[in-house]
């Protein structure tokens, strides 16, 4: 991994840049949309963000840009971030703190989920029950993520529990405390989601689980030791093995 001794956060830049890269892999992401951000700043305000029109596959650690929710200047700048990024995460990090970092993409089985009348995920499986009563849902789509909508969805965040956004007629949004933490989320929201629309397919009833047993699963998933961080850590030790620049 190189190393740029100028860029601070080095860590969490080469964290975000192979997040990006597997979101790629795994055919995650939508052209040059979609944007992953983590909050540098104690209170939330400064964060690194995908440069503008950069596709996943070519983000690199260095290349992550560094803004200011606050900073009305922003999009002046010659390096300035996609407008929607800039109206939708700036929007997160400037009114939740908590949310540390946060990554949006449209994902197909998220965004067919989305898509639906009703955009309940019941927990009838494992990876399901992972995200019981941690789910906000936006019935009030308003068109695209400019900075009314952000606000908007950010505030749908503002209870720390509530962890995952579902847009309606647009796509998935997760917040976590860490880069692995919420690539990990991401991650098992689309598994998850593509279980249950596969299961609607077969249009054979569901096998839910009570209440009480999806909390149960949803806090051992939470209390699972370092499985987030085991995540992120093989992906990277692939892409280091592959000789991939996502860590320059």
């Amino acid at each position: 991994m190189t190393f740029h001794p100028n860029l601070d956060h080095w860590q969490v830049r080469a964290d975000l840049a192979a997040a990006f890269r597997w979101t790629a892999r795994l055919n995650l992401h939508e052209a040059v949309a979609n944007h992953f951000s983590f909050a540098t700043s104690p209170d939330g305000v400064r964060f690194l963000i995908n440069p503008n029109a950069r596709h996943f596959a070519r983000i690199t650690a260095s290349s992550l840009i560094e803004i200011d929710a606050n900073d009305p200047t922003t999009m002046d700048r010659p390096d300035a971030p996609d407008a929607t990024a800039w109206g939708l995460h700036g929007a997160i990090h400037r009114a939740l703190p908590h949310a540390r970092c946060v990554m949006h993409v449209h994902s197909i089985h998220a965004t067919v989920l989305a898509s639906l009348a009703d955009s309940r995920l019941p927990a009838i499986d494992q990876n399901t029950a992972m995200f019981h009563n941690r789910v906000a849902i936006d019935d009030h789509y308003g068109g695209m993520a400019f900075e009314a909508e952000g606000i908007r969805c950010a505030a749908l965040l503002a209870d720390p529990k509530v962890t995952t956004l579902v847009m309606g007629n647009h796509g998935v949004l997760i917040t976590g405390r860490t880069v692995a933490e919420t690539f990990n989320r991401l991650y098992y929201f689309e598994r998850a989601a593509e279980t249950y629309i596969r299961a609607l397919q077969t249009g054979r009833p569901l096998r839910l689980l009570s209440d009480e047993i999806a909390e149960k699963t949803a806090r051992e998933w939470e209390d699972y030791p370092g499985f987030a961080e085991a995540h992120l850590a093989e992906l990277r030790a692939i892409l280091d093995a592959e000789g991939l620049d996502y860590a320059n």
